[in-house]
């Protein structure tokens, strides 16, 4: 069986970090665990099968799929776009 790297995105909030490496510690042939909070995307590397990997992942109560195209489209546009570019118009309530 060859090594794989599978890339999922998964909803993380606070501590669901701790709970991921928990639902992948069950599997055999996990070799490398790597999270990016930020944009929420977790890269496995070994030799457990990546659907194996999902559900796994999805038994631990997380939401997860796997990474796509339209996830990184998604990560560029949130990076370039600035908050200071949005503009409130000033309402005079009296």
């Amino acid at each position: 069986m060859n090594m794989e790297t599978v890339e999922l995105k998964v909803d993380m909030v606070g501590i669901h970090e701790k709970r991921l490496r928990k639902c992948l510690s069950k599997l055999r042939g996990i070799e490398k665990v790597e999270v990016d909070g930020n944009s929420q995307k977790v890269v496995v590397i070994g030799y457990a099968h990546k659907n194996k990997i999902l559900k796994a992942i999805r038994r631990g109560g997380l939401k997860a799929d796997f990474w796509s195209a339209q996830n990184e489209l998604l990560q560029a546009y949130a990076a370039s776009a600035s908050y200071s570019s949005f503009r409130f118009n000033n309402f005079s309530f009296f």
